[in-house]
């Protein structure tokens, strides 16, 4: 269990200093308690200090970072509630019974299967390596290997210890992640991992059988943990992770607040099957899933799944202010004003784009709303659009004087013409973004 508030308040050094950014020691103690603080802010706390309040102002849900990926951290049962973190890690399999053209496929599919959505370049994670030959050389020459195909985190995977030290040797100071420790070989599984900077996945055949030596594992000197709990299809793994989850937010059960990872490809050798276990696995908590494969027909909607699931539904997402080409366009090409909210950006340019006809967007800040809210809240409207058209450095660009506004404001045509003055003319636009391509080309 953490630390109440005044117990922490009692292990700072109470300066108020408000460097922190609190107005007092004890505001900071209770933020810390409650999850909305980060011991970091704090200059002056004592080493003894903060070995103490880090142990107990950790996340429920402890992090682990596998090479430059982190996962974990959670905070939360439900979305809404706050924020999910740490986006699960996608890992795809190789093993070293492979002939080298199917692991160079695997590996490059891992490296270039990417897709740019509202902004953001999508892709997996990790590269999980499987001993599968039970040969220690052969896994330590594919671990090598991979370390020099690709800059992805790894995971090792080995029943076979000696093996598994092979494989952890080699890629030593990577961050790599251990698979698996079991309630027969931990002492020996974490003694590899000090040794070379990995961490540990601790494998057990159920939840409770996981949850009776995390703790050992910690003793022993490891404390970042993923947990394997054993599922074997989907009502299994449904089962666990909400376990798992709710074991470490509402009980705030320790042994059992780590991250978790799912092996999707031992469940079913069907690929469209593996992509079904891994949307419910991504929806329900599994913070690692490992797949068989990175291919693209897969991975798009698992991953744009995986960026709406973890995208913040408190903080709107939204494009940078300013003056974007689409289409290559020149001074006589038409200019269209919107909103920066991402979702309406990436519409209409994709409309723009599909229509081939070379256009000025200008995107306005509005703090990322859509065009109808914004203008509902006062912020795309006449007078607030006019003194940003004019500064925008639009009309620099341009040898004609229209400017195109959403349809969906066309009642502020009048205004927005006013304000703007002979120096523009205001053209109303379409309503609906699939409606834009027939209306550019008819400019």
């Amino acid at each position: 269990m953490g630390l109440t508030g005044i117990q922490i308040f009692k292990l700072l050094p109470k300066t108020n200093c408000k460097e922190c950014g609190s107005p007092t020691c004890l505001a900071f103690a209770m933020a810390l308690a409650g999850g909305k603080a980060e011991l970091d802010k704090c200059p002056y706390v004592s080493d003894e200090a903060k070995a103490t309040l880090s142990e107990a102002s950790a996340p429920p849900i402890r992090g682990v970072k596998i090479g430059e990926k982190k996962v974990g951290e959670e905070l939360v049962f439900y979305r809404h509630e706050k924020t999910f973190m740490n986006p699960t890690a996608i890992a795809c399999l190789v093993t070293d019974e492979m002939d080298d053209a199917e692991v160079d496929a695997k590996i490059n599919n891992l490296n270039t299967v990417t897709f740019d959505r509202v902004g953001l370049t999508l892709s997996a994670d990790l590269l999980a390596i499987r001993n599968s030959s039970r040969d220690a050389g052969k896994f330590a020459a594919l671990v090598t290997k991979a370390l020099g195909a690709t800059e992805k985190g790894l995971i090792l995977m080995s029943d076979n210890l000696d093996a598994l030290e092979a494989g952890a040797k080699a890629a030593n100071g990577k961050g790599a992640l251990l698979y698996a420790a079991t309630a027969d070989n931990f002492e020996k599984v974490a003694e590899i991992a000090k040794a070379n900077g990995a961490s540990i996945v601790a494998k057990g055949a159920s939840v409770e059988e996981v949850s009776n030596f995390t703790a050992k594992i910690a003793a022993a000197g490891v404390k970042e943990i993923v947990l394997d709990t054993g599922a074997t299809d989907v009502k299994s793994m449904f089962y666990n992770e909400n376990q798992v989850r709710r074991a470490a937010l509402k009980a705030k059960n320790r042994d059992l607040g780590f991250p978790t990872i799912e092996v999707i490809c031992d469940m079913t050798d069907d690929p469209y099957k593996e992509a079904m276990l891994a949307t419910v696995a991504i929806a329900k908590y599994a913070s690692i899933i490992i797949m068989s494969d990175i291919d693209k027909e897969r991975m798009l909607p698992l991953l744009v799944q995986r960026l709406n699931l973890y995208t913040d539904p408190q903080r709107p997402m939204l494009m940078d202010e300013g003056i974007y080409e689409i289409n290559k366009p020149g001074s006589d090409s038409p200019v269209i004003i919107t909103t920066n909210f991402a979702l309406t950006y990436f519409i209409v340019a994709a409309e723009i784009e599909a229509s081939r006809v070379p256009t000025w967007l200008l995107i306005m800040d509005v703090e990322g709303m859509s065009v109808l809210t914004a203008w509902s809240a006062g912020k795309f409207v006449a007078d607030a659009m006019a003194p940003f058209v004019k500064k925008s450095g639009m009309k620099e660009k341009i040898s004609h004087n229209k400017i195109i506004i959403p349809g969906y404001v066309a009642q502020i045509s009048g205004e927005f013409q006013e304000e703007l003055g002979t120096e523009w003319e205001v053209v109303i636009g379409t309503r609906e973004a699939s409606d834009i391509p027939a209306f550019l080309k008819g400019q």
